[in-house]
């Protein structure tokens, strides 16, 4: 298991990231079940189907940040956290410092 004051920056760390990944999905218009919504009333054209494109692409990236880091949350409240999901060595410090969502230690990276 990681360095405890590791793992209490970690926590931090993560819970201001899962708040700042929250507000921005909020922003695009992300629901809480991860539904997009867009404004069927605007113009159809193929600009704004590729801006919508877009936007789907980012959120669904934010999504994935979010996953990680809620996962990183429930192996900080587990114990298991700063486990090497490969391996199953620890992942070093500096990357939890670096990477508190890290899934991997280096190698397995």
């Amino acid at each position: 298991m990681a360095n405890p004051k590791v793992t209490a920056a970690a926590q931090a760390a993560l819970e201001s990231e899962r708040a700042e990944l929250l507000h921005q999905l909020a922003d695009f218009g992300v629901a809480g079940d991860g539904s997009m919504s867009f404004d069927e009333n605007f113009a159809d054209s193929g600009q704004v189907a590729a801006e919508q494109g877009e936007t789907r692409v980012l959120a669904a990236s934010l999504q994935d940040q979010l996953a990680d880091v809620e996962l990183a949350l429930e192996k900080l409240a587990a114990g298991s956290y700063g486990k090497c999901e490969v391996c199953g060595e620890d992942i070093t410090d500096a990357r939890l410092e670096a990477m508190p969502a890290s899934r991997y230690c280096i190698k397995h990276a």
